[in-house]
This record gives structure tokens, C-alpha cells and sequence, in this order.
């Protein structure tokens, strides 16, 4: 096996791959090999540097991406090079900084991290017991304080600039809401999902000798998708490589569209302020598509001034022309999309996982969904419950986290009365009244002298034989993890519950399947050799519970997904979820104003502009063909409304496109070409 540069790399791609002497930014256009360069600059400083394994550390932004790089790095090194390794996520890397800092940062060994549920029915509880209920609604309380979470901000700033600047009743009721909600994570001895990054920033901000530590630890650092980084995992990044800047940032401001959730694509030119020997490279040669894709995508971004040039090309060809179909309503839209999906499919043998329909918001994949069954093509739509978000996988979930953290409020609600123990709702409301007074956890608060006082003898007895069992498991020495969660279950003979749940055995059956299919998994992370988490690499123990615990709590975060699907279906998908995929044929629906560019969009520059980014994203998801649809009229509201093309059309060089459809008049000789088509398409079709 050879570890030189891969010679198949191309100038601007080894010249990223070698740059050593400075911080480097990699400027990289759509579909120009940016996991490979990252993936080859890992093998080149293990092998050629001779920089450890352990002291290398890739993050990136899913778990996809991180084990695409992790199969593309095992190709190229053998496991003896490769041992500790780190490629991970920015959340799996800030759990592992803090499960090695917990006492640091005043955490109990055991921590739980609450995912976003968790941290929703804390804000319900919180807010459910103030003089707020009134004024904030939890879901709104919870996006802004995570919106605080990761600028940095502290309760402490937050109330201060509510008292200085003279907020409104409802910002200066989430400020105070905000303070009451970090003291009940530290009540429970949990972490929420933003905590991950922003406690260890904390940290390395504070102390001097722990920001010292790993410094040295990572040797080299490398950033995928850098334009989605938010102000925490910027600085996160900024401290662990310190003044020297060992650090290798691949982004693409062009494909900058997560700033509503954060997302700070200035970071990549804050680089070069902090950074002031910042090197840049450009990777603008495409491996992806045909060059009208790329032409077209090109002409729409270059009207982007707030973003960096880049002119991608190919050495694919140059392909066929957009086709823009114009259809009378939304009905018939998707109903052309799914014929010209079949007619393809027939024609020319493509196969349906080629096919993606891509569109703005998940309101229109209805209608699609709809044409599809109709003519039996299979297709899959992101967006289904995740397996995480299932019932008995939350009870499981729920039962792990409450035996490494009893402390954990979400998990004992959620279990205290699963299956029946007859603890029901009055004796939770009355505990938690009594746990606020103490600013306790609600287990604590069960296990107090003075509980006598809040109940009468019935329930407190039940309370103490919840609290008794589960500290008796708890108190077991040395038993395997997975033997524990089994016994769990064992006790309380889940399946019975699940049959009393259930309307048929059939039902039940399939709810403990899913059960089951958790501890299988459970057990092959339980056996997975935790090399990485070793100063060498050296040792290879299982996991133990809190270890799970908190590696399962971050993949059900994670993905949506226990494994993926590669099944031959049309996928359907918004444009936001398509980024860092590709299809060979792109169906890109409802490209109308108010669509596409949205409709609350339209009047805020800056918005405006991450819609054209949004359009240029589903541009060059396409390797082969690109098709845009879009109606005459579509109901809002009721009511139908005439609609106009997407002004980002207009932005596409008009012999790159091709229109036809509704109202649309085509040259005799083209109209006698689509007619020779449709026929070769239905004679494919009744061969078949």
C-alpha cells in the first residue's frame, strides 16, 4: 500500500494537501474533492510528518461525513497507523473533551446530555410554574436560548442588556428563564446539546494550563464545512490550535444556507484577523457534474457579492440544456415531474435512486408523494421519524440515562411511571413543587427526610420502592453494562407493558423488535475497542454505562437514522437537507417568487442572498440533468393566486434553458422532437 500523495490529485488539491507553514483556508467549490484533500492531508501528516495518529483531529458537521472520512482514511493507512485517530463530529469531539474535564467544569462523573426533548419539557416545567406562562411559549424560549448558547452569552450578559438597553417584557422574561434553566441542568448534572462545544470553549477560555493541555494534544487540527461553523465551534477551533495555527479550514461560502440556525459564514473571513499569515487555495475543478450544471450555477452565485469568486468547471462535457416546465397548477406540476421521472426511468433504464425532487418547504412534497404512488414509482421523503424518536426507544433511552444520572429530571419522568407503578400525575406535580423549593433533582427530592411531609404514606411508599429498585441495580459491582440494561427490562417484563399498550400482539411484537434491535446495537458500541479515547491508543476496554449513555444520547441527536437506506427510490428532500448529496437527475419544484426566493425573505438583503445560495445548492446536487418546475397559479390560503417565475430564472443565461408547458409556444422542429420522445418513452413502458 502506498502512502505518497495520490497522484490522481490535482495541482491546486496537492498544493492544499502540502501546505504546512501556515494556517490554510481551502476555498472549495461544489463537487471539487474537498473530503479527498482532507482525507489525504491526514495520511500525509501521519506518514510523511510523522505527526501520531492520536494528535491528528478531523471534525466535521454528521456522522456521514465523519465516517466517509474514516473509510477513506482506512484505505490509506493500515490500522497500526491509523490507532487513535480522531475523526468525529464538533459534538462527539466536545463530549469527548468534557467527558476528560468533567470535574473542571463541575459536572459529577455520570453526566447526562438532554436532546432536544429533554430540554423542551425542562422549558414546559419551568416556564409551566412562573409568572412567564403568560408571556413565552416554550419552543420559541428554547431556539432563542440556544441562539444565545452558541454567541456565547451568558444569563448574566443576557440580563444585563435587558436591564441596559431596555428589552421587552418577553426578552427580559427569557433572560431570567435562561438563568433558571442552566441551574437546573447543574441541579440535574446534565449537559444540553449546545453545552457540548460551548462549556469546553468556557473552559479553555478560563483556564490557561487545561487550554495548555490540549494544545499539545492536537498536533494538527482539520474543519470540514467551515461556513457553517456558529461563534462556539469557531472558538473552539481557535483555541485548541492556538497562536501556532496547525490548522487546515475547507469551506464554501457559496453553500453558506444554515444561518438561521446559527451559522456565522463571516468565520471564514475572521480567519485572516486572527490569523494574519492565513493561506488560500481555491478548488474550483468539479468531478460531479456535466458543465451546464456548472455554468448555470456560476452565473446565478456570481450576483452574490457577499461571498468569495469562483468559476467551477468540468472536463465531464458539457450536457443537455435546463428544462423549466411551466404547469397549470401544483397538481399538474407533480404530476409532470413524476411522468418525466417514469418516462426517463423507461427510457433510457435510469434507475430510480438517480432521481431527487427537491423543494423549498416539506409543504410541497405532498402533491409529489401523491403523483409518485399513483403511477407505482417508489421514491423515500426525509423527514420520518427518526428510530430515536419512537416510544419504547425514548422508554430505553430514558432507563440508561437514569442509571448512570438519577439526577437526570427528563429520564425519570418520562419512566417513574413506565410500565404503571401508580405514580401518576398529581404526585409528580406535587414532587417537583417540592424539588423546586430545594433546587433539587427530582430524584433527590423523592429521597429526602422531609418527603414524609409533602405525602401521605401510599405514595411516598411507591416514590421509595421507584428510588429503592433503581439504586439496588445501581449498587450491582462490576456487571457488565449490557447484562444491566437487560435486567432492566427483565424486571419490569416490558413486553407485557407494550401488550397492554397495544391494540394487537402483532403491534406489540414489532414495538419490542425495535427494542431489541437497540440493545443489539447497544452491545456492538458496548464491544467497540475505545482506542481513540486513550492517550496511545493502547488499552481496549468495552464501555461502560455512563460511556454509553452518552455516546447513544449524541448519535440519536446526530442522525436521524439508525443506518441508511439504499434502497432504489426516488428520494424527496428540501433543498436545506440535499447539501453534501448528489443525483444524477434533479427535479427543483416550485421555483416561483415567494417560493423560491421565500416570500419572508424577499425584503432582507442578506436573507435574499442566503436564498440565492439555497438555489445554487440545488443546482449542483445535479450530475446529469437539471429540470425546474413551477405553476401558473397555486392556492394559498384558500384562495388561488397567479404566480411569477423565480426571479433567480432570470439569473440563468437563456440559452442554458429550455422552456416548455403552460402557455409556453415551442418551434415546430422542437415540438415534433418532445412528440418522437414521449412516444419512444410509452413504447419503453409497454415493452416493459
Amino acid at each position: 500500500m502506498s502512502h505518497e500523495i495520490n497522484l490522481g490529485l490535482n495541482a491546486q488539491q496537492s498544493a492544499a494537501v502540502r501546505h504546512l507553514e501556515s494556517p490554510l483556508l481551502v476555498l472549495a467549490g461544489a463537487g471539487s474533492g474537498k473530503t479527498r484533500v482532507i482525507t489525504e492531508k491526514i495520511v500525509y501528516l501521519i506518514e510523511k510528518q510523522g505527526i501520531p495518529a492520536r494528535q491528528v483531529f478531523a471534525v466535521t458537521f454528521t456522522n456521514k461525513a465523519a465516517k466517509e472520512m474514516v473509510a477513506r482514511t482506512a484505505e490509506r493507512l493500515p490500522p497500526e497507523r491509523r490507532r487513535g485517530l480522531n475523526i468525529s463530529t464538533f459534538h462527539t469531539l466536545g463530549l469527548n473533551f468534557i467527558r476528560r474535564e468533567y470535574a473542571a467544569l463541575g459536572l459529577r462523573a455520570g453526566f447526562t446530555v438532554f436532546d432536544s426533548d429533554d430540554s423542551l419539557a425542562l422549558f414546559k416545567s419551568l416556564i409551566g410554574h412562573s409568572e412567564y406562562k403568560d408571556v413565552i411559549e416554550p419552543k420559541a424560549a428554547q431556539w432563542q436560548i440556544s441562539q444565545w448558547k452558541n454567541d456565547l452569552r451568558t444569563p448574566q450578559s443576557c440580563y444585563e442588556q435587558a436591564k441596559n438597553e431596555g428589552w421587552d417584557e418577553e426578552t427580559r422574561a427569557l433572560a431570567g428563564l435562561f438563568d433558571q434553566y442552566q441551574r437546573q441542568l447543574t441541579a440535574c448534572n446534565a449537559l444540553d446539546f449546545d453545552d457540548l462545544i460551548g462549556r469546553p470553549v468556557e473552559l479553555l477560555q478560563s483556564d490557561a494550563a487545561v487550554r495548555e493541555r490540549w494544545q499539545a494534544r492536537v498536533r494538527y487540527l482539520l474543519v470540514d464545512e467551515y461556513q457553517d461553523t456558529n461563534t462556539t465551534q469557531y472558538e473552539l477551533v481557535r483555541l485548541l490550535v492556538g497562536k501556532i495555527g496547525a490548522l487546515t479550514a475547507v469551506g464554501d461560502d457559496h453553500q453558506s444556507i444554515y444561518a438561521w440556525r446559527g451559522a456565522k459564514p463571516e468565520n471564514l473571513n475572521r480567519l485572516a484577523d486572527d490569523f494574519p499569515n492565513l493561506h488560500r487555495i481555491k478548488l474550483e475543478q468539479n468531478y460531479r457534474s456535466v458543465n451546464s450544471v456548472l455554468k448555470a450555477a456560476n452565473h446565478l452565485i456570481a450576483l452574490d457579492t457577499t461571498t468569495a469568486s469562483k468559476q467551477l468547471w468540468s472536463d465531464i462535457g458539457m450536457g443537455e440544456p435546463h428544462r423549466v416546465i411551466v404547469a397549470a397548477t401544483a397538481e399538474d406540476e407533480a404530476e409532470r415531474i413524476a411522468t418525466e421521472i417514469l418516462h426517463r426511468h423507461f427510457r433510457a433504464q435510469t434507475e430510480y435512486r438517480d432521481f431527487a425532487v427537491l423543494f423549498r418547504g416539506n409543504h410541497q412534497a405532498r402533491l409529489i408523494e401523491q403523483a409518485l404512488r399513483k403511477l407505482n414509482i417508489p421514491y423515500s421523503l426525509t423527514g420520518g421519524q427518526s428510530f430515536f424518536e419512537r416510544a419504547e426507544i425514548k422508554d430505553a433511552m430514558s432507563y440508561l440515562k437514569l442509571l448512570v444520572n438519577p439526577d437526570d429530571d427528563a429520564a425519570f419522568l418520562r419512566v417513574v411511571n413506565t410500565p404503571r407503578r401508580e405514580i401518576g400525575p398529581t404526585t409528580i406535580e406535587k414532587l417537583g413543587g417540592f424539588a423546586r423549593e430545594r433546587r433539587s433533582s427530582l430524584f433527590a427530592a423523592a429521597r429526602s427526610i422531609g418527603i414524609q411531609s409533602v405525602f401521605d404514606n401510599r405514595a411516598a411508599d411507591r416514590l421509595n420502592r421507584f428510588c429503592d429498585w433503581l439504586d439496588g441495580i445501581r449498587a450491582q459491582p462490576d456487571r457488565d453494562a449490557i447484562d444491566v440494561i437487560q435486567q432492566v427490562f427483565d424486571a419490569i417484563d416490558y413486553p407485557a407493558y407494550l401488550r397492554e399498550q397495544e391494540s394487537t400482539p402483532k403491534a406489540a411484537d414489532r414495538r419490542w423488535q425495535n427494542v431489541e434491535e437497540w440493545l443489539d446495537w447497544l452491545a456492538k458500541i458496548s464491544d467497540t475497542q475505545v482506542e481513540a479515547e486513550s492517550e496511545g491508543g493502547e488499552s481496549a476496554t468495552k464501555m461502560d454505562l455512563p460511556a454509553l449513555a452518552q455516546r447513544m444520547t449524541l448519535l440519536g441527536i446526530l442522525d436521524q437514522q439508525t443506518r441508511e437506506k439504499d434502497s432504489n427510490a426516488v428520494a424527496l428532500l428540501t433543498l436545506h437537507a440535499a447539501k453534501g448529496l448528489e443525483f444524477g437527475h434533479v427535479f427543483m419544484a416550485g421555483m416561483e417568487e415567494d417560493i423560491l426566493p421565500h416570500r419572508d425573505c424577499i425584503e432582507d438583503e442578506a436573507r435574499l442572498a442566503e436564498e440565492r445560495r439555497l438555489c445554487f445548492v440545488g443546482i449542483t446536487r445535479a450530475r446529469l440533468s437539471l429540470t425546474f418546475t413551477l405553476t401558473k397559479r397555486r392556492r394559498r390560503y384558500g384562495e388561488w393566486k397567479d404566480t411569477e417565475p423565480s426571479r433567480f430564472l432570470d439569473d440563468i443565461p437563456a440559452d442554458l434553458l429550455q422552456w416548455q408547458g403552460e402557455g409556453i409556444e415551442q418551434p415546430k422542429e422542437v415540438s415534433q422532437a418532445q412528440g418522437r420522445e414521449h412516444l419512444a418513452g410509452i413504447r419503453a413502458m409497454l415493452g416493459k
